[in-house]
């Protein structure tokens, strides 16, 4: 029977939780702004982990590069904070990137709010008309 959660699903969750606090209370560079994290993806052996990142009033990847940045020079500092904190044999490699996912599901949200305000239109229109 396979495992219903294997490491790297709870190596994935530690690391959010854990970043998501060091993030927050211990990066003392402004260049990272108000990021927040919403997803962890660790490879297989546990050497590599692709942090996806989303930062208050940025919509692009091109508007949070400066924030992106300051957050891969610091994942030097993160890995040794997790290292100190945690029971893990070595600290996956952290790899910070861009979540663009929020941004295009609020774009997809407002065309479907349009999209009933424009239906809901017409069925007056239809209505009026009967």
């Amino acid at each position: 029977m396979a495992k219903e959660y294997s490491r790297t699903q709870r190596v994935a969750d530690y690391l959010r939780r854990e970043l998501a606090q060091l993030i927050q209370f211990e990066v003392r560079n402004p260049k990272v702004g108000m990021a927040s994290i919403t997803d962890v993806e660790v490879s297989r052996d546990l050497s590599h982990a692709k942090v996806f990142i989303t930062i208050v009033d940025k919509d692009t990847a091109e508007q949070a590069e400066e924030n992106i940045k300051a957050l891969n020079s610091a994942q030097g500092f993160l890995r040794s904070a997790l290292a100190k904190d945690s029971s893990m044999r070595t600290v996956p490699r952290l790899h910070f990137v861009f979540d663009a996912s929020v941004g295009r599901g609020q774009h997809l949200s407002a065309l479907i709010e349009e999209a009933i305000a424009s239906d809901a239109g017409h069925q007056d229109d239809v209505e009026k008309d009967d």
